[in-house]
């Protein structure tokens, strides 16, 4: 009987060791499943999770051994080609049992397969070994473990999920397919297409080969092949074979002895895995550099939400008021009496400076009761998260938002307690405004002194109304009047300048204390919003660019 190979790949040679970077690779997998978590789809970080199991227990055990499945769907003669290969009668076919039920497993050196069986959870009963003198022409086959897998499609396979398991973890998996359904739809849409990137790793048998001619068979093959190619295989190797004719499956043990005598197929089917996944995370890739994204939040940004933040909760109106009002506070101290009496006939001079609601807000920073505008919160921490996340994935541009918001709703009441500790009292009185009117009010009264003196001297030298007191005697020298109206009139100056003087110094004070006050607070609103806001979406650009990293170390 006649049989065709097409597309053998070659495979380097290298012992059972890993290729370099396999052992990274691994490892920014695993980082990748970390950083991932919340952000990458569930189904493939669980996909993920299983390849690092896969890959951590595999390379525990034998690397002397090569684990290769017969995989098929019913009637595609699977359990007749192992036992071919195999040279016994192991695994039951015909009308015995016309579907595999269990996993059949022939060993060419036993010694150490015993953990690697176990791990494939091939039961006592269904391991068989090759020794003795039936080895003697199977010696390049030495190390293979060779699986029949239950039919894929039987209906045990419906509620048994053992080949797919085996399938999964096989070092090399062999598709044995028969003429008239290699097309079959449930094979390549379950399996293959499901497979593709494991080329190195995958071999395909066209059984029952001794049912064709010659032209049919190369015309079965050819036309595999283009199938093959069609669902993203890459050079397909094609085995064809027969179970029931000399040497018909001479072929695909070449190929199993090549494979045995390389030691890399676990290796090589653990990087076609990491293949697999990494082409599903690069999905998760953004049209832009993922590395122009910032991993931290840079100056400007920081101080921007600082602005933002203290505009929201007023802080520049607040600084303004207070100053206004510390300033009108201090005409009822400092200010030149007079000035104040008739300034009353004009009201509250702190309702001149038409502060409305502020002035109550002002009066109430002590107590805690000053609040933020939510919206405007809201509006300058959305606006730090977009411009942070502008080209990242949308999977973690939603992180960064909701990092960024994951303490919104604090902020308000917490800029409201911690400017509450800082605001100062609006009611306090400087020792310096108390001396200013007690010394106003010793202007008064000489001013005063100095207006009775004159009514006196008036009295009594001029329109004779008697004589004064002798205590008093001088009143009635009218000589005296320019003296005293000089005094008066130097009170009345001294009383003007001091008045005019002091405000002035309060006005500065009042700057000055303006100033202080508000740089506190935007000290105070920066670190919170370092730690409410900035804190947790440098966790996520950290996560993010730490991501990417991972996925470019994926990278063979």
């Amino acid at each position: 009987m006649s049989t065709a190979t097409t597309g053998t790949p070659s495979i380097p040679a290298g012992g059972g060791r890993a290729r370099p970077g396999l052992g990274s690779r691994l490892a920014a997998l695993s980082r990748l499943v970390e950083l991932g978590a919340g952000t990458v789809d569930p189904g493939l970080l669980e996909d993920a999770t299983q390849v690092l199991l896969r890959a951590g227990d595999r390379l525990k055990l034998s690397s002397e051994h090569t684990v290769v499945a017969l995989a098929g769907g019913t009637g595609s003669g699977k359990s007749s080609l192992f036992n071919s290969v195999s040279g016994l009668e192991l695994s039951p076919i015909g009308v015995r049992r016309p579907t595999t039920a269990r996993t059949h497993a022939c060993v060419w050196g036993l010694e150490g397969a015993g953990p690697l069986l176990d791990w494939l959870q091939i039961e006592w009963r269904h391991r068989f070994a090759r020794a003795s003198a039936l080895d003697k022409g199977d010696g390049h086959l030495h190390g293979l473990i060779l699986l029949d897998l239950p039919d894929h499609d039987s209906i045990r396979a419906l509620t048994d999920h053992e080949a797919d398991r085996l399938i999964g973890v096989a070092d090399l998996v062999v598709w044995v397919l028969d003429p008239q359904k290699y097309a079959d739809a449930s094979t390549h849409l379950r399996y293959i297409a499901e497979l593709s990137g494991h080329d190195a790793v995958t071999v395909y048998a066209l059984n029952h080969a001794d049912r064709l001619t010659p032209e049919e068979l190369t015309e079965c093959v050819a036309d595999l092949t283009r199938l093959l190619e069609k669902e993203g295989v890459n050079n397909p190797r094609v085995v064809a074979t027969s179970a029931v004719v000399p040497r018909g499956s001479e072929d695909l043990k070449a190929v199993l002895a090549d494979t045995v005598s390389r030691r890399r197929a676990a290796i090589q089917r653990l990087e076609a895995d990491v293949e697999r996944v990494t082409r599903a995370m690069n999905e998760l890739l953004p049209e832009s550099d993922p590395a122009a994204s910032p991993a931290t939040v840079d100056a400007a940004r920081r101080v921007g939400l600082t602005d933002a933040l203290c505009d929201a909760i007023g802080v520049p109106a607040i600084g303004e008021a207070m100053e206004n009002v510390y300033a009108a506070r201090s005409a009822t101290w400092v200010g030149w009496p007079y000035a104040r009496w008739a300034a009353r006939l004009q009201g509250d001079p702190l309702k001149n400076l038409r502060l409305g609601e502020l002035r109550a807000e002002i009066g109430g920073v002590p107590g805690g009761e000053v609040s933020a505008q939510p919206a405007e919160v809201d509006n300058a921490v959305q606006a730090l998260a977009d411009g942070l996340s502008a080209g990242m994935h949308e999977s973690w541009r939603s992180r960064v938002r909701q990092a960024a918001r994951s303490h919104v709703r604090d902020i308000p009441r917490a800029m409201a307690d911690e400017l509450s500790l800082i605001a100062p009292r609006l009611d306090r009185v400087p020792g310096s405004w108390r001396l200013l009117q007690l010394w106003q009010w010793l202007l008064v009264v000489i001013f005063v002194a100095g207006l009775a003196w004159c009514g006196a001297s008036l009295a009594y030298g001029e329109l004779g109304a008697g004589a004064p007191p002798s205590a008093l005697g001088a009143l009635s020298d009218a000589s005296t009047l320019p003296w005293v109206g000089l005094i008066m009139v130097s009170a009345l100056g001294l009383g003007v300048l001091s008045a005019v003087a002091a405000r002035n110094f309060v006005v500065l004070a009042a700057g000055k204390e303006r100033e202080h006050v508000e740089r506190e607070m935007r000290r105070r609103v920066a670190a919170l919003s370092e730690s409410l806001v900035i804190a947790p979406v440098e966790h996520e650009l950290r996560r993010h660019h730490d991501f990417y990293e991972a996925l470019r170390s994926l990278e063979p």
